[in-house]
């Protein structure tokens, strides 16, 4: 596939469905049976495991799967500073189910921690990556704002909302900056908001709680560039755009169309992981305002909400649909998400999770090795 840098044709957005061995750990930790220095010990010997089931099915890149988290964006966010997690009244509903009760408000400024436990992960999973490149994800800062909007945010602390949303950009520019140290050179940003804004029952959610749909979309935007201003140029940033992904359940709906012309057209990121895999994403049409030059769009056409092998013959019918609207030099393959956003992970087996990315590289192998 003659593709050294990231991304790559065949790519993996993150989180893998959590070992028996990594559960049962969990529980012993929670109920006091083993300790912290314990619990890693068997975070880090899964990791190494999954890392090298990743090379076997012909990846070019890895990820520690999240093992070491619960949550694909609170675990990232309570490590921040200013922010105190809390047990919410209920949980985030998704389409006929909710999750277990998490939530965080703004206490204090924010600002990254520098000794943020995710640097310590990353550089675990970089040590073991081998030859391959190890690919760490975090969530992107517009989740942070939206999962509790202007009600999650002290007041005292931030009177308005302006200086909140430069100390959210400096935070994740911080952030990059920190992981670019600790030798990080493929980061993804997590996104759901995006989706979100692309959903009429989201947008009246939105109008409900006094936001604007469409200056959220400027905000966020500008926040993204912020933190983006001044990477170094080794480092390729994605974003990833999913529409919710707990217990193979969503929670948005709608194509790309009314945030493109932004979100495509203004947003400096690298490459765009898009949720491509049912007819709740919309047509590859948005794709026309990807910026010429060297952004990249990783089509997640391989889905992991379920565990039904797709027809290679029918994705590569899909991305020759793509070609329409992005040169083929400029196109990837992955999963539409990850297999586990949470720890309780995706309705499917780890067999056939493998089985899923052995099929992301074979079709990759099969479009762009021609």
């Amino acid at each position: 596939m003659a593709k050294v840098l990231p991304p790559f044709r065949a790519d993996v957005v993150g989180s893998l469905l959590r070992p028996a061995a990594i559960k049962e750990a969990r529980l012993q930790f929670q109920s006091g049976a083993i300790n912290a220095e314990q619990l890693r010990a068997v975070e880090d010997a899964e990791i190494l495991r999954a890392v090298e089931l990743q090379r076997e099915a012909g990846l070019q890149v890895v990820t520690d799967g999240e093992f070491r988290r619960a949550w694909w964006h609170f675990d990232f966010f309570e490590g921040l500073n200013g922010v105190e997690a809390f047990e919410a009244d209920h949980g985030i509903q998704f389409n006929g189910i909710q999750t277990k009760s998490r939530a965080i408000k703004v206490t204090g400024k924010v600002s990254f921690n520098t000794q943020h436990p995710m640097l310590a992960h990353f550089r675990y999973l970089n040590s073991i990556a081998g030859d391959v490149t190890a690919k760490m994800t975090i969530p992107s800062p517009s989740v942070f704002h939206f999962r509790g909007g202007r009600k999650a945010i002290d007041s005292q602390v931030y009177p308005t909302l302006d200086a909140y949303f430069d100390d959210l950009a400096q935070t994740w520019h911080d952030a990059i900056h920190a992981f670019y140290a600790a030798g990080c050179r493929y980061l993804q940003l997590d996104d759901t908001v995006w989706a979100y804004l692309c959903s009429d029952d989201q947008k009246r959610q939105i109008r409900e709680r006094g936001e604007d749909p469409k200056q959220l979309a400027r905000i966020y935007a500008d926040v993204l560039n912020k933190a983006l201003a001044g990477k170094p140029a080794d480092l390729t940033i994605g974003l990833h755009v999913c529409r919710g992904n707990f217990r193979s359940t969503w929670i948005s709906e709608g194509g790309y169309e009314p945030v493109a012309s932004i979100l495509f057209g203004e947003v400096n990121v690298d490459e765009f992981f898009l949720e491509y895999d049912n007819d709740r994403s919309g047509g590859f049409e948005p794709l026309r305002f990807i910026k010429p030059g060297h952004q990249q769009v990783v089509l997640g056409l391989v889905t992991t909400k379920n565990g039904e092998l797709e027809d290679p013959a029918l994705l590569k019918a899909r991305i020759a649909e793509a070609v329409k609207y992005v040169d083929i030099k400029k196109l990837c393959l992955s999963p539409q998400c990850g297999f586990a956003s949470t720890e309780e992970g995706n309705s499917l087996t780890e067999a056939q999770q493998w089985a899923k990315l052995r099929l992301v590289v074979d079709t990759a192998v099969a479009v762009w090795s021609k």
